[in-house]
């Protein structure tokens, strides 16, 4: 039988702390290339073998597809799965730069319905399911309430690397001068953990991510909007795991800055889909 939300939550949240702990006491030693400027650590192989390890014991029922190791065995035959991200901001790790998470989704279909995040350097760990709300640390929290994009703070994705990023950097450039001339700050974490984990606590604004990746970006899309935010695709459609774009942001900015961001990125209306916010 397959465990209550609230205890999914529960055992996310403690996969997540094994990360944690091996993130703190434990500096990579091996750097692994996949490809150009695409790099993986013994820490991320060491953290994604004890959660996986951890969560086949305790939850045998659900399969499991970890960012380095891929899908186990009983993935394909089960209805949910989790998807782990071990390490998000691999380059901060090595650089020794203190912004990095483990970030954990249960997803069934094309969304996650239990989240756990954990910032290591901050000490907050975040917890959601699907209509319980968001926490850090057992606290409830919630988006800012921030009215117009020039009082916003937001938090921009990393550059693209391997192949096509030259092109996929102009788009990327072109929608920061874009988001510059109209918010109040922009900011590069280079960790998705952090900009959806901090959109949901209201540190920050909105974020916007120029890719989809689901180990990425699943649980944090959760727990933002657990939180209250608005998580879209850059058509407007509501944000999945088969979303190009990830834009999320507090409802009161969502629409305008939407808009900042189609603009940013060249699409044109004739191109978006009959949807509204």
């Amino acid at each position: 039988m397959t465990p209550s939300p609230d205890r999914l939550a529960e055992i996310a949240r403690q996969a997540v702390t094994i990360g944690t702990d091996l993130i703190k006491t434990t500096r990579p030693q091996t750097v692994i290339e996949k490809a150009d400027r695409d790099t993986f650590t013994d820490v991320d192989l060491r953290i994604e073998h004890e959660i996986r390890a951890y969560l086949a014991k305790i939850t045998p029922e659900i399969g499991f597809i970890g960012e380095e190791g891929g899908a186990d065995d009983q993935t394909a035959d089960s209805d949910l799965h989790w998807s782990l991200d071990p390490v998000d901001g691999t380059a901060n790790l090595v650089h020794g730069v203190p912004l990095c998470g483990v970030s954990l989704g249960l997803m069934q279909g094309d969304r996650a319905i239990v989240a756990a995040i954990a910032l290591p350097y901050a000490d907050l760990h975040y917890t959601a399911a699907h209509g319980r709300g968001a926490y850090v640390n057992g606290r409830p929290i919630r988006v800012s309430t921030t009215a117009e994009p020039s009082k916003a703070m937001v938090a921009i994705g990393d550059h693209a690397t391997g192949e096509d990023s030259h092109e996929k950097n102009k788009q990327r450039i072109a929608l920061t001068a874009a988001l510059a001339a109209q918010v109040e700050r922009i900011r590069m974490f280079g960790s998705a953990a952090h900009d959806l984990t901090w959109l949901a606590e209201g540190r920050i604004d909105a974020a916007v991510i120029m890719s989809n990746k689901t180990h990425d970006i699943a649980a944090g899309v959760l727990i933002a909007r657990e939180a209250g935010a608005i998580a879209l695709d850059s058509t407007g459609r509501e944000h999945t795991s088969a979303a190009t774009h990830t834009i999320a942001a507090a409802p009161s900015i969502a629409e305008p800055l939407l808009s900042l961001v189609q603009a940013g990125i060249g699409i044109e209306p004739s191109q978006l889909p009959n949807t509204a916010l």
